[in-house]
């Protein structure tokens, strides 16, 4: 079957703007309230609260900001170790070194993709002075929050939630932002929600609230002058970006049906595959879907090599590799993206400790451990993984033939 490229590209998931947002934008614009403070500010931080459950929300100029300050809350300070998501974005662990921490790297598990409790509790009998765990919810599905909440209290540590990727998702009924002491979620430009940048620190702690606006707005004190005792950052949202993002709020559960809809077109459509979806556990979560991924099965993997910035492969019959349908979908005109590289794999990272269910990481691939192989869940998953065109605007049509293009790399 031969195809024609796509007229207009397709996204892997590109904001999608509804008029609302102009008239806040304008509305900052005519009551000349562009800087860091204004009505716009103001009720996005209450819409937050009312929409996620969380006491406080210190609106700030991207998520890596309010991470930044999260960081900063939990007490972390030069040389110390803090467990985190391996599978995720650097931006969830640069923080760490900000305020010169030491990301120490946990694993994940098949089941959501997400930080692995048990290699968790491993890490705590390898550091059992960590105080500060810091999980991601990849791709927007929650990780197993309960069993990683009960491990952070039995060890007296504080736990922060990422929850950048699943602004909407559920755990159990409750959404994500909730669960860490200190959460954060992000309205970075191809997020389920967008202001083109912005972030939330969301805290049920009043104290770590006022904390926060104050670190945000360069720690000046409640003085006629500009009094400064210690430092502070340029971390306030803008009040033109807080427009967009309100008028973005009320199409939140709108985004996620559309998503959500598009997950099951491609889970449909693959079912015949050597192919899975990027899982979560039905009944206990509800992702927000912001991304659609899937996962080559072992047997139907083609010979792929990756280096540090070039990837080779040999295309076989009948099988296929995360390259070769990049590489395809790129000749017809629609972007889809590899799986995060693990951090664990990431030059500036590389001597970082990294914690597997089976103890440390470092050089467990290939190996055997008390007569088992052992498995790097993250390393397999970025081997054969990929994220697909997600985007809302992508039509049933244009997403019937992404299917049929993926289905012709297994021919």
């Amino acid at each position: 079957m031969s195809f024609k490229p796509f007229q207009n590209k397709v996204w892997l998931s590109s904001p999608t703007m509804h008029g609302e947002e102009l008239e806040y934008i304008i509305e900052a614009y005519s009551t000349n309230w562009m800087s860091t403070v204004g009505a716009n500010i103001n009720e996005v931080e209450k819409l937050t609260n009312n929409y996620i459950g969380c006491k406080y929300s210190v609106a700030l100029s991207a998520g890596t900001s309010a991470l930044h300050i999260a960081m900063k809350l939990a007490g972390v300070k030069q040389g110390d170790y803090v467990f985190c998501s391996d599978m995720t974005f650097s931006a969830t662990v640069n923080p760490v070194v900000y305020e010169g921490g030491i990301p120490v790297f946990i694993d994940s598990e098949y089941e959501t993709w997400n930080m692995d409790s048990k290699a968790l509790e491993k890490a705590f009998e390898l550091y059992p002075d960590v105080k500060v765990v810091v999980i991601a919810n990849l791709y927007g599905t929650p990780a197993k929050v309960d069993e990683i909440m009960a491990i952070c209290q039995k060890h007296n540590a504080i736990l922060i939630e990422d929850a950048a990727e699943s602004l909407g998702a559920t755990y159990k009924g409750q959404q994500t932002g909730t669960f860490g002491t200190y959460n954060i979620i992000s309205f970075n430009g191809n997020k389920i929600i967008t202001g083109s940048s912005g972030g939330m620190l969301l805290t049920d702690d009043e104290e770590a609230a006022n904390k926060a606006r104050k670190w945000s707005t360069q720690s000046r004190e409640n003085a006629p002058w500009y009094q400064h005792e210690e430092i502070g950052y340029n971390y306030r949202m803008s009040n033109v970006i807080a427009g967009v993002v309100r008028g973005q709020y009320k199409h939140l559960d709108e985004h996620i049906a559309q998503k959500k809809a598009i997950y099951y077109r491609y889970k449909e459509g693959f079912k015949d595959m050597p192919v899975s979806m990027n899982p979560f556990i039905e009944d206990v979560m509800e992702p927000n879907y912001w991304l659609s991924c899937l996962i080559i099965d072992k047997e139907a993997m083609c010979k792929q090599v990756r280096g540090e910035k070039e990837v080779l492969y040999i295309s076989e019959p009948g099988k296929s590799c995360p390259t070769e349908i990049l590489e395809t979908l790129v000749k017809y005109n629609a972007e889809g993206r590899p799986i995060w590289k693990p951090m664990h794999m990431q030059p500036i990272f590389r001597m970082n400790p990294f914690i597997t269910k089976d103890g440390n990481g470092r050089g467990l691939s290939n190996a055997y451990i008390q007569g088992k192989e052992s498995v790097i869940v993250n390393e397999d998953i970025f081997e054969r993984g990929l994220c697909l065109p997600s985007d809302n605007k992508m039509t049933v049509e244009e997403q019937d033939m992404i299917i049929e293009i993926i289905k012709e790399c297994f021919e």
